[in-house]
């Protein structure tokens, strides 16, 4: 699998985008009642779901690394897995979803969506591929019945 860049920086190249939007754009600018409330639950969520999956791979002694996926040595499908495929792409998806509604700005969510395209091409796919080369039915079976996002 060729990586082309590691999903943490993905997400920071992504927000630093959406900072340029929110102050390069004259208009598109929001606030609502409860907005604050919204980005803080979206980030106690993504901890959330990061920590439940990071804590799977370690009970299951596999690495967490996606640039080393060759080292996978168990398939996990239990816990947070059972409902999300890419949990902690989830969770970076959310911690980019509360950057927006901290920015305040509409066309935030453009580039959300253009985090989820990239990783979706980019880094998950591979990974799919590669995962059903090293588990084959087992692997195919979990795509059938577990999303990929949520």
């Amino acid at each position: 699998m060729k990586l082309k860049l590691i999903p943490a920086l993905v997400t920071f190249v992504f927000g630093l985008a959406m900072f340029g939007i929110a102050k390069l754009l004259p208009f598109g600018q929001f606030t609502f009642f409860g907005q604050q409330y919204l980005m803080y639950g979206l980030v106690c969520l993504a901890i959330c779901i990061a920590l439940a999956a990071l804590l799977l791979f370690k009970n299951a002694k596999t690495t967490i690394s996606p640039v080393a996926l060759q080292n996978t040595t168990t398939l996990v499908t239990t816990g947070i897995y059972g409902y999300t495929r890419n949990p902690m792409y989830l969770a970076l998806l959310l911690v980019l979803l509360a950057w927006g509604l901290y920015l305040g700005n509409a066309f935030n969510i453009l580039l959300a969506a253009g985090f989820v395209y990239y990783m979706n091409a980019y880094q998950i796919i591979p990974e799919e591929q590669m995962l059903i080369s090293k588990f084959g039915k087992a692997y195919r079976i979990y795509l059938k019945g577990v999303r990929r996002w949520f």
